[in-house]
């Protein structure tokens, strides 16, 4: 919603002072549509040169966390503080009976009491990938640290491949306003033998191409790229969750202290109330018992 609004302010401030400056709209609306059709597709052109198919799917699909936001709201930070800990119990309790939830987590009774997370297929793989290596009784918990820092670092890198596939298109755009506009400026002076109104209005044509091209790049294409970036790395932090607490998890501390190692890690905005995450971890051992 946010970023609709961003959208129309952009717009309406632009264009608004244009007019209100008495600039006329008509140069610009009779342009607009051949400079959109070379600026536009231009972009596009160089936007699918430089990614691959699934590249190219991954940004379109990015496009949308401009106005959903970030994926993980802060009931999904509660709730996978809440997962781990009943995980963790579980696996000091009965290292035997972890093994059907980690191996098969589609059908797990404990995962499908949090469908988003195990919807979700990178947590559910963190999670069932370290749990199954703290199964195997590692002498060295930092080895495991330091594969799971590469982990992180290498998922951080992938989904931010659409940010930095929309600041590149964002980069070109001047140029290529540039080129829409030198294509003006040929095709003006074509007509060189016309009066000047016309002349006039053929360079002011021309022209649009260099505005829509840093317009398009500053006004919308870079704050895209930006937000994404954003969003991206607001997500990251549910991963680096499930970091935090398993690796707890590794140096043997109680099941509570890890969670709160969690938790406290856990952005402030998201991070769940230490009463509130008491209170529903009391109740899982409730249900349990």
């Amino acid at each position: 919603m946010l970023g609709l609004v961003g959208i129309a302010v952009i717009i309406v401030m632009v264009f608004g002072g244009y007019a209100l400056a008495g600039g006329k709209m008509g140069i610009i609306l009779k342009a607009l549509p051949f400079e959109m059709v070379m600026i536009g597709g231009a972009a596009v052109g160089a936007f699918l040169i430089s990614n691959d198919m699934p590249a190219v799917k991954h940004t379109l699909r990015d496009v949308g966390k401009v106005f959903k936001g970030p994926k993980w709201r802060p009931d999904d930070y509660r709730d996978l503080l809440c997962l781990l800990f009943e995980l963790i119990r579980l696996a000091r309790a009965n290292p035997v009976a972890l093994e059907e939830h980690v191996e098969s987590p589609e059908t797990s009774a404990i995962f499908s009491k949090y469908p988003r997370i195990q919807g979700d297929h990178e947590a559910m793989d963190l999670v069932c990938d370290t749990l199954r290596v703290a199964s195997m009784n590692y002498d060295d918990p930092h080895q495991v640290e330091e594969v799971l820092d590469k982990r992180m670092e290498a998922t951080l890198q992938h989904a931010l491949h659409s940010s930095h596939a929309l600041q590149t298109v964002a980069d070109a755009l001047p140029a290529l306003g540039i080129v829409a506009a030198v294509l003006g400026v040929i095709k003006t002076m074509g007509s060189i033998d016309q009066p000047p109104e016309v002349l006039g209005k053929m360079i002011g044509g021309a022209l649009v191409g260099t505005f829509l091209g840093v317009f398009l790049a500053y006004g919308l294409m870079g704050p895209f790229a930006a937000r994404v970036k954003s969003v991206v790395e607001e997500d990251i932090h549910f991963y680096q969750l499930i970091r935090e607490v398993l690796i707890a998890n590794l140096h043997r501390h109680p099941p509570n202290i890890c969670i709160e190692v969690g938790r406290q890690n856990t952005p402030h905005h998201v991070r769940p109330g230490f009463s509130d995450l008491e209170e529903a971890m009391r109740n899982l051992k409730q249900d349990a018992a």
